[in-house]
This record gives C-alpha cells, sequence and structure tokens, in this order.
C-alpha cells in the first residue's frame, strides 16, 4: 500500500479507536449542499461525517478491533464517529434522513457491538441522556419518599386527631357559653 494510503488507513483507525460509536451510512443520493447540511447539524453533537473507500474503512475497522463486516461495506459510503454519546447523533441522524430522504443507515456500532438500523432508530427515539437520568433517579428516590410518608404517617394521624378534638372542645364551649 502507498504511504498516503497507508496513512488515510491509519488515521481513520485513530478516529474509530477514540469515538465510542460508528455509524456507517450511504450518501450515494446526497448533493454536496445536503451533505454540508448533515455536517453542520452533527457538529453541535460533537461529531464527524467522513466519505470514505470501502476498502480503506475495511483495513481501519480490522486495526481498531471491530468485527467483520465487509458484507455491509458496499456503495458509497460515509462514516459518522465523534466523541460523545450516540443517541443525540442518531436522532439527527434520522430527522436529517426523514427530511431529506436520503442517508440510509447501513450499521451502527456502539463500544464495538455492532447495531442494527432498527436498534439504532430506537436509539433515535430515545429522551436525552439528561431526561433519563432524571427518571433513573426518580426511581431511586421513590422507595425512600415512600418510607419516608410511611414513617411521618402515625404522626401526622395524631396531630390530625388531636386538632380534630380541640375543635370540637372549642366547639362545645362556644355552644355552652
Amino acid at each position: 500500500m502507498r504511504p498516503e494510503k497507508t496513512s488515510i488507513v491509519s488515521d481513520l483507525s485513530e478516529k474509530l479507536r477514540r469515538s465510542p460509536f460508528v455509524l456507517v451510512t450511504d450518501y450515494q443520493r446526497m448533493k454536496v449542499g445536503d451533505f454540508g447540511e448533515l455536517r453542520n447539524r452533527l457538529a453541535p453533537a460533537g461529531a464527524e461525517v467522513h466519505v470514505v473507500k470501502n476498502n480503506f474503512l475495511k483495513r481501519a475497522m480490522t486495526d481498531s478491533g471491530f468485527p467483520h463486516m465487509s458484507e455491509t461495506l458496499i456503495g458509497q459510503t460515509a462514516v459518522v464517529t465523534g466523541e460523545n454519546d450516540v443517541a443525540p447523533v442518531a436522532k439527527i441522524f434520522k430527522a436529517f434522513a426523514a427530511e431529506f430522504k436520503i442517508a440510509a443507515l447501513k450499521i451502527g456500532f456502539v463500544d464495538r457491538t455492532v447495531l442494527s438500523t432498527t436498534e439504532l432508530e430506537m436509539l433515535a427515539d430515545l429522551p436525552p441522556r439528561e431526561i433519563l437520568q432524571a427518571q433513573l433517579l426518580g426511581l431511586f428516590l421513590s422507595p425512600a419518599t415512600r418510607l419516608v410518608r410511611l414513617l411521618n404517617e402515625p404522626a401526622s394521624a395524631l396531630a390530625r386527631l388531636l386538632k380534630a378534638k380541640s375543635e370540637q372542645e372549642g366547639a362545645s364551649a362556644q355552644v355552652a357559653t
């Protein structure tokens, strides 16, 4: 392999190693402007998209420890990598594909685990990470909240009983006078 090709493969291998996810897409009917729009949408989520030759991607994936997926690497291929979470990127990609009717996902990897397009779409439908964390925290705190209410209930019941008794005595004293 020529040195410039070796350099391209090693750069791509490094990107694949650093990224917690890799999305492989077919960009066949995309225009240059559409591709630029996709790049602009992915940038705030900390992701980038690169057009790569299938042979280069196969070598880079092998060098980076990804499973052998050469049967899906046909046609025009672009790779989406990033530094952050995959869910927002999948959401952006799904919205873009629906809006422009192009750029079909071929396959995805999260922590070197293969995900099908259906699984990637399910990831795209998840709420943002912060909301999921808040929901999980709510689930963890729910038993503790119930326990506190349960422990406070006898004292609250006693306080309501004493208040009702004092109101009843106050009403009886007012009628007597």
